[in-house]
Order: structure tokens, then sequence, then C-alpha cells
């Protein structure tokens, strides 16, 4: 009897640490798709003859297809599940990967970058639903910064690795490579990815019950508090680490690509440590929204630091990167706050509600700080160097969306919230 159990016990954390890690690789190619543009500028500019704000659209457009995707991608996740989900995005991120390695023209090259961010818009929803399902909600956080981490990676490995990995071989190849993983991971992912411990995983299967329970989490006012977070914080973060920081280091501070691929890198290292303490210190204190606030307030606070950096100082810059990677995590806690205050069965729906307003923000902000700097050239005295700053300005005022919104958050204490209201 006891070795039916510990082997029943050794069968289900094998498929919960196989989704775990399954789900984070996913996470290290949507990370990569995702910052992978502002290492490659100066090439597609050159390749392309981009202007600063077509850049910007180039790099938005995955953005444009996330955001809109976040939604039917929870759908899909409380209905046809994760695993279906996740492994079809995959396959479509795979080819989206492939045909933007091969693209001969910017209208092609935009059409594959969305392609990439449609099958990738599932990841981030699919792998917390996962999260959701193997996990003790006490250990929810926890494991989605363990997760963060993965993800770090792969927008790390997009910066300095991916600069200098390009004057090696070409950024195409690069992509086609990624492709060919991203085809592999989906069979990975189709194989050894189980959805729950139970045989059936909680789901609204019905297409009326999807639609019932969407229009219960949009209902809920405590269901967008979190999104305005993300707005706020997530959009003008990612617009900076995943576009402007290395041009507005190499046109502000006279750095080469490679030597800003660095300080980016830098944020993204202390994110990596930051990110999974956070969702830690969250469960150990039991509390969400003090740690949101003051994060954010820290964040915003980092943008004034690098706008006010002496002309040129790599101390100065270090000091930068580093505060900046370990200030701006703190909207990461607004996943699990999305998740607690929503019926469990509608998590997926939850967080992507959640999730979705970084992405509209960094759709919006990356083309509107390229059209910044392009107008900032010609109006602002001292040229480009200004233009830049002025375009990061624009990032810290955004922020402060999500300093407002924060204070507005609900105090979950690490359990849903809306099934001790039910009862």
């Amino acid at each position: 009897m006891h070795a039916n159990i510990d082997v029943n016990e050794k069968r289900l954390a094998w498929w919960r640490w196989s989704a775990f890690a399954l789900g984070c690789c996913a996470f290290f190619i949507s990370f990569f798709h995702r910052v992978s543009t502002g290492a490659i500028a100066a090439d597609l500019q050159q390749e392309f003859a981009l202007g600063a704000a077509a850049l910007g659209t180039l790099g938005a457009t995955y953005f444009y297809v996330y955001a809109l995707m976040q939604v039917p991608a929870g759908v899909l996740a409380d209905t046809l599940g994760p695993r279906v989900t996740l492994t079809f995005g995959m396959v479509i991120a795979g080819v989206g990967s492939i045909a933007y390695g091969l693209a001969e023209s910017f209208t092609m090259a935009a059409i594959a970058r969305t392609l990439a961010g449609l099958g990738v818009a599932g990841v981030f929803v699919c792998t917390l639903k996962l999260h959701s399902n193997w996990f003790h909600e006490k250990r929810f956080a926890t494991a989605v910064g363990a997760a963060n981490v993965s993800g770090i990676i792969g927008a790390l490995a997009a910066t300095a690795p991916l600069a200098w990995l390009i004057t090696i071989v070409s950024w195409r190849s690069v992509f086609i490579a990624l492709g060919a993983v991203s085809l592999l991971l989906a069979v990975a992912i189709w194989f050894c990815v189980r959805e729950s411990p139970s045989a059936e995983a909680p789901r609204v299967a019905q297409p009326e019950n999807w639609r019932r329970a969407l229009a219960q989490v949009a209902a809920n006012p405590a269901t967008w508090p979190p999104f305005w977070v993300n707005v706020g914080i997530s959009g003008s973060y990612m617009t900076f680490i995943g576009l402007w920081a290395a041009p507005f280091l190499i046109h502000a501070h006279g750095m080469s690509p490679i030597e800003a691929g660095r300080y980016t890198a830098l944020t993204l290292i202390a994110f990596a440590c930051s990110a999974p303490l956070i969702g830690w210190l969250s469960d150990r204190l039991n509390m969400r929204r003090p740690l949101v606030i003051a994060f954010a307030i820290a964040f915003t606070a980092t943008g004034l630091v690098w706008l006010a950096l002496p002309m040129p100082s790599s101390t100065a810059a270090v000091f930068a990167a580093v505060i900046t990677g370990l200030a701006v995590p703190g909207f990461t806690l607004t996943w699990s706050i999305a998740k607690e205050v929503n019926p469990p069965q509608s998590a997926g729906m939850a967080i992507a509600i959640a999730n979705i307003g970084g992405f509209v923000a960094a759709g919006v902000l990356q083309p509107l700080v390229g059209w910044v700097v392009d107008s900032g050239a010609f109006l602002v005295a001292g040229g480009s160097a200004n233009a830049y700053r002025l375009g990061i300005g624009v990032l810290v005022a955004w922020s402060l969306i999500g300093v407002v919104a924060a204070c507005r958050l609900t105090e979950t204490r690490c359990r849903n919230v809306w099934r001790a209201a039910a009862v």
C-alpha cells in the first residue's frame, strides 16, 4: 500500500516538474523574441532602411498581437486546457521565427514578427494556469517568480550575447535556429505535460460557461487595478529594456552596441535575482499590495536616475542598470492578485486581463518613443542625445500610472478572496 502511494507521489512529482520545466523553456523563447529587437536594431535599420519610428513599429508588432490575444489565450487555457494551447502556440511561434529569419522586406519581417508574437501569446497564461493547477496557492507567487527567471534568461540572451553572436553569424540564422527549437519544444510539451494532478483539470468547458465566466471576471472591479499596474510599470519597462535602452545608451552616451547590451543585460540579471525573491517574500510575509506599491515607486524613481546619468559614466550606468532590475518585479505580484480575486476555474482569464495591460502599453509606447525621438532631434537643442532623453522621459511619466493603480489593489493575503467572499 505504501509502495503504491510512493510510486503515485513520484509520478505526480514528475508531471509537476515536467510541466514547470517545459513552461520555463517556452518562457525563455517568449522573452527572447520580446527583447531581441534592441540587439539587432542597427542591422534591421541598415537592412530595411528604417528610421526610429519605423523600428519602433517593427518592434511593437509583437506586442500588438500579444496584447490582442491575451484574453483569447486565457479563454483557451480555461477551456481547451494549457497543454493543447501551449503546444499549438509553439508551432506557430516556430513558423513565425523561421519566417522572420527569411524575410526580405520590412513588410515580410513585420508579418513574421507578428506571427511569432501570436505563437508565444499564450505562453504566459498557459504556464501560470499550469502553476495554478499544480502548486498550492500559498506557493503560487514563488513558482511564478522562479519561472520568470527562465524568461529573464531568455531576455538576457537577447541582449549582449545576441549582439555578440550576430558578429559571428547573421541575425537571420539565429531566428531560423530559434524557430526549429520552438517546433521541437512543441513536440515535448504535447507528450510530457499533464494539465493537473487530477484526471480532469478544472475547466469551464461549455461555450456559454466561458462567456459567463469571462463576463464575471471583467465585471469584477478588483480585476482592473492589476491591469493598470501592468499598463504603467510593465509597459514602460518592456518598452525600455526591449527596444530603447540600447539606442539611448548608444546615441546619448556614445556607447558601442555590445557595450550598451552589457548594461541592459545587467538590468535583466538584477531582475532575475529580484523576481523570485519578491514572489517568495510575498508568500512568506502573507501580503501583496504593499510590496507592489513600494516597488512601483522605486521603479519610477530609477527612470529619473537614467535621465540624470553623467555622460559618459560607466559607474553610474552600472548603478542605474542594477537598481532598475531590482525595482521592477513588483508588478509580477499583480498576476497572483488577479487570480486570487476571481473564481479559481477562471484563473487563466483573470491573469490574461491583468497581463494584457503591459502589452497594450508597450504596443503604444514603442512607436510613440520613436516618434518623440525623431521629432525631438529637430525640435530640442543637443540633437539626438537630448531627443533620446526626451523619449525616456515619456516612459518615466507613463510609469506613474502604475504607481497610482498599485494603491488601488486589493490585499488578498495570498489566498483566494473571491472564494472566501462567496462562502
